[in-house]
């Protein structure tokens, strides 16, 4: 990621979280009176743009409790949870013995 498109993902945080509106102008605003330099006016244009209309402090509270769902499902989950883990173990086990097959063996 440049400097520029940091920056500007930066103050948009900031504008978010001070709870103003996230335009073009300022977002420039408040990379100018961070003292970066050479913020190119496209960049908050597309930021703006994108992010128009939208949340972004519920944006990042709904993905990070996002984790929080399957946790909740119980003793089921665990056993679904213990059954796939053995299958990937089988299927590494699987694919160790393919490769002594093949002749690609450590030491051969």
């Amino acid at each position: 990621m440049s400097t520029n498109e940091l920056a500007v993902s930066y103050a948009a945080l900031i504008l978010a979280d001070a709870e103003v509106e996230i335009t073009a102008d300022n977002l420039l605003t408040l990379t100018k009176s961070a003292g970066v330099t050479g913020v190119e006016p496209i960049w908050a244009q597309l930021f703006s743009k994108a992010l128009n209309g939208q949340n972004i402090l519920e944006l990042l509270t709904q993905f990070s409790a996002g984790g929080a769902g399957p946790a909740a499902a119980g003793p089921a989950a665990a056993a679904s949870g213990a059954a796939a883990e053995e299958a990937a173990e089988e299927e590494e086990e699987e694919k160790e013995e393919s490769d002594d097959d093949m002749g690609f063996g450590l030491f051969d």
